[in-house]
């Protein structure tokens, strides 16, 4: 096994517990900035509510058999917009910046993407995208949260410091979801806007730790502000640049002024020099069951006005890369948590259907589209949905592979099975392992197992640091298999006998918590 195998599959998270590093110095900062230069970022527009996909990419060459499931909502053909090249599909005509995407070869296109079984309800479907589960299966870390484990073990015992100063994940106008956590544990900080208003170091720490019942909880508490704070400090430093230099952005009362500011921050952010992997962005509105379309002229209405938001502030996001020199480092995608029925309904709108079109955008990207327009039945009724093209984690695959250069073994820990990768990226100029292996030594471990992977049992290596030890294992779900200690321990390192015979080959996780420290380790049990 190398040894990248090896990090891989006993890889760590952690909550809390962190022994705070102060900042790196003026020259480690620089050398940092140039290095995250060579840095690749991912930023995710969710989109909320489940996008009506066959009014945002209109299949022209099904328009007879549409016309007649869809006289409520159906876009005029002579107002679609036309792509270049690609002959019977087009954009809803709100969508003029990514018609300029698609024209600059910076926007690809994936056709029907779902799942098996698919779930309609707003909360699940969300979680299913979220966390990359099956429509069956249950799963407390999400795609993006399991990654960022991967890359990045240790997190967040030890962090920040001068391997990685800055958050690993930013979600920018909303709060932290299942998609960017890893087993309870927050991969990444939710921010609003630049400024750093709490700043609350140096006075919440004065009076000491004391040794009653609540003195971890105390600890934890605190060590987690702290954290906090110095994130802060680092985000609110990358903001002073102002590095936006798009006039493109929508504001004021303009449709997608909202997501264009979250936008804005985030080309602010990574011009500032941030190494932050991963940004997630939102906005809401697409549950469009009525007034979907004004009913004397379809091309305008809520979804109109949803769609040139989407599409005006994402061109300004990338004119805003191009213009800094950076768009060769950033790439974006979009999804929404379903799409919607073929036939409308008679509100003027159309209800929770299953594929739907996502779209990828940046210089890297595959410029084109996958898949094929969907074939509309002519039998087609209210319950009739589009049939699934690609599979939306085979989506996350190839961005897992050409974006991040993950091998496929990699890309099947992360995602829990294997996917195919589609051709949507351009898998040139992937880095090396170095930037890997640094991220993996980054941090406070406090826990090991060997042998990892084991066939039958292995060893938990843990540190104390006094007081009560809690080691459980649980699985893939979450549910709770094993408690191999719950006891006091004086200060000291430890070991612990795990025994899995009985259970079947996957992956598991030991997780150990010293009141505030907590840790997490991936076991890998095979036949």
């Amino acid at each position: 096994m190398d040894r990248r195998h090896f990090l891989r599959t006993s890889s760590a998270a952690t909550i809390g517990g962190f022994t705070v590093q102060g900042f790196s110095s003026p020259l480690m900062q620089a050398l940092w900035k140039s290095r995250s230069a060579e840095d690749r970022v991912l930023v995710i527009v969710q989109l909320y509510g489940g996008n009506d996909g066959l009014n945002t990419v209109i299949p022209l060459d099904q328009y007879g058999v549409l016309a007649t499931k869809r006289p409520y909502v159906l876009i005029p053909q002579v107002q679609v917009l036309p792509l270049a090249g690609l002959g019977g599909t087009g954009l809803h005509p709100a969508m003029t910046g990514f018609q300029d995407l698609w024209q600059d070869g910076k926007l690809a296109i994936v056709q029907g993407v779902g799942y098996p079984e698919p779930n309609y309800s707003h909360f699940r479907a969300t979680d299913i995208y979220e966390t990359g589960a099956n429509a069956d299966q249950l799963l407390n870390s999400g795609w993006t949260g399991r990654y960022l484990n991967y890359e990045y073990p240790n997190y967040p015992a030890g962090y920040p410091n001068d391997d990685m100063p800055d958050p690993l994940a930013i979600r920018v106008g909303g709060a932290v979801g299942p998609g960017l956590q890893f087993q309870g544990v927050s991969m990444g900080v939710s921010i609003n806007n630049t400024s750093d208003p709490l700043n609350l170091a140096g006075n919440i720490y004065q009076d000491p730790v004391t040794a009653a019942c609540s003195g971890g909880k105390l600890d934890f508490v605190r060590q987690v502000q702290r954290q906090t704070d110095l994130y802060g400090d680092v985000i609110e430093a990358a903001a002073t640049s102002g590095c936006n230099q798009s006039t493109l952005y929508p504001t004021g009362n303009e449709p997608g002024a909202e997501l264009a500011q979250a936008l804005k921050i985030v080309a602010q952010l990574i011009c500032g020099g941030l190494k932050t992997k991963i940004y997630w962005v939102s906005t809401g509105g697409f549950d469009t069951h009525a007034q979907q379309v004004q009913q004397d002229d379809h091309s305008i209405g809520t979804h109109a006005d949803l769609l040139k938001g989407l599409s005006d502030a994402i061109h300004a996001f990338q004119d805003d890369l191009n213009l800094l020199g950076l768009e060769d480092r950033v790439m974006g995608m979009t999804f929404s948590e379903f799409g919607r029925r073929i036939v409308d309904n008679a509100s003027l709108g159309t209800d929770h259907g299953s594929a739907q079109p996502m779209f990828l955008f940046g210089s890297k990207v595959i410029p084109g589209m996958l898949g094929t327009n969907p074939a509309i039945p002519a039998s087609a009724t209210y319950q009739t949905n589009l049939a699934m093209q690609y599979d939306f984690r085979s989506v996350y695959a190839s961005v897992l592979k050409d974006w991040f250069c993950l091998e496929q073994a990699d890309i099947d820990s992360v995602l829990l099975n294997t996917y195919q990768p589609l051709a949507l990226i351009d898998p040139a100029g992937c880095l090396g392992s170095d930037v890997h292996e640094v991220n993996q030594r980054a941090g406070s471990d406090l826990m090991s197992a060997y042998p990892n992977p084991f066939t039958e049992r292995t060893t938990l290596s843990y540190v104390s640091n006094g007081g009560r030890v809690l080691i459980q294992v649980f699985n893939e779900q979450g549910q709770l298999l094993q408690t191999v200690m719950n006891q006091p321990m004086p200060a000291g390192s430890y070991r612990a006998d795990v025994d899995l015979g009985d259970l079947p080959a996957g992956v598991y996780y030991a997780r150990m918590q010293n009141e505030g420290s907590q840790q997490v380790r991936n076991l890998l049990k095979v036949r």
